[in-house]
């Protein structure tokens, strides 16, 4: 792939799959800020053009990005994504533009499709399969995929381009909530856990159990203080300790430029989260029992939105030059509100923890059943093995003693069949 589209890709997946490449072409057409590199210790160049595409965590990210690959090579497409807005590409109007794509694209891209949709099958034959349940419709199971248009499953259509963008933008949405409300269930699981070990314990036991756990949150309590995210005091301990730079020569554009890791004109979310890494080291270290290293990374996300919300004008989750610049004028930026830590919020009530209990209850009440119904076929499969093994050494004690008699009464011996076995004379 060329370095434009590795870039272009790495902004689409961050903003929700099309919805920011105009911004970006547009980007690259800027001067650039000019950086007294002399002043910058241990910098080295970086290699945007080895920059892998990350994966979106989407079940149609391969699709996804073979698709944006062919698109890439269309001229035309290519200049109506430098003109179009945010609002063109969301509402779907930039889609119709498929239909004057070369016939050559065109063609990929309904090859394109016709492997998704047959991999889809495959992958519904295979559930259907497993579930031995073959006399299912095909196509009415396709519905649920709403990346593509099933019902015609031969051709790539303006449709088709339509749906991959709002099904993304969809999903990508609800990854980053789902990650906030996992990570509540596991402070919820965490918190859960340790009362119930502590209900397996005697008065004294129980009392040194919570008299350490009020220590382990003392100790991670008890931290530097933590610069409101994307301050100026948190930007200038950046360029001072990480850039090796004075800090009474703090230029925000030189500031802006020397983060700009791959040099496309933007901060993304990646590019934001390491500037919060130094304050993240004051609060957690993995040496630390009393730190929790999942936490951090749930503090890191909220530092990162945080940011957004505050520098991020038109909400494409990029931050350009013009609005870092125009965030570093705010009263915010030089006199912010102190930033309260995880460590210091209350991340669920005692209400939702009863509720989280109660569904966790639900869950091993249906799994204890589900494990005597096993339990209990085990025992009648076990009771038919003996049963069908009683009844085999009945039988073979009954040919036998019918051989014993046989052989008394002088006639041949039967084989395993019941055939009468007869023994030539040498």
């Amino acid at each position: 792939m060329t370095s434009s589209f590795q870039m272009r890709w790495k902004i689409i997946q961050l903003q929700y799959c099309f919805l920011l490449v105009p911004c970006m072409l547009t980007a690259l057409e800027a001067v650039p800020i000019d950086v007294d590199k002399t002043k910058v210790h241990n910098t080295e160049p970086v290699e945007s053009a080895r920059i892998d595409p990350p994966d979106t965590g989407l079940y149609y990210d391969e699709y996804l990005k073979q698709v944006i690959d062919v698109l890439e090579t269309d001229q035309h497409f290519r200049e109506k994504l430098q003109k179009a807005d945010i609002e063109e590409i969301r509402s779907g109007r930039l889609s119709k533009e498929l239909d004057l794509v070369s016939h050559h694209v065109r063609t990929k891209l309904d090859e394109l499709k016709r492997q998704e949709v047959a991999r889809l099958r495959m992958l519904i034959k295979a559930k259907l399969d497993s579930l031995q349940d073959t006399g299912m419709n095909h196509h009415l199971l396709l519905k649920q995929f709403e990346h593509l248009n099933h019902q015609n499953p031969d051709t790539f259509e303006s449709s088709d381009l339509d749906m991959l963008i709002k099904a993304a933008t969809a999903d990508l949405e609800q990854y980053d909530r789902t990650r906030h409300e996992e990570f509540k269930k596991y402070e919820m699981m965490k918190e859960h856990e340790r009362r119930e070990y502590l209900k397996t314990l005697n008065e004294e036991k129980r009392k040194e159990e919570e008299s350490k756990f009020e220590e382990m949150r003392r100790k991670h309590e008890n931290h530097p203080k933590v610069n409101h995210p994307g301050s100026k005091d948190q930007l200038k301990e950046v360029w001072e300790e990480a850039d090796g730079l004075d800090p009474n020569d703090f230029d925000p554009k030189t500031f802006f430029k020397l983060h700009d890791v791959n040099n496309d004109g933007f901060l993304d979310e990646q590019e934001l989260e390491a500037l919060f890494t130094r304050e993240l080291e004051k609060v957690y270290d993995p040496r630390n029992a009393e730190d929790d290293m999942i936490e951090m990374e749930e503090e890191r996300l909220r530092m990162r939105e945080h940011v957004m919300n505050e520098i991020d004008n038109n909400k494409d989750r990029l931050v350009t030059l013009e609005e870092f610049l125009r965030a570093t004028e705010k009263k915010e930026f030089l006199e912010p509100d102190s930033w309260e830590t995880l460590g210091q919020q209350q991340l669920f009530t005692e209400e939702e923890l009863k509720e989280y209990e109660s569904i966790i209850a639900m869950q091993e009440n249906e799994l204890k059943k589900r494990a005597d119904e096993l339990q209990k076929q085990k025992e009648e499969l076990q009771r038919q093995h003996d049963h069908l093994e009683a009844q085999k050494q009945e039988y073979q004690q009954a040919v036998q003693q019918l051989e014993h008699k046989k052989f008394q009464q002088g006639i041949a011996p039967s084989g395993p069949a019941g055939e009468l076995e007869f023994k030539p004379h040498t």
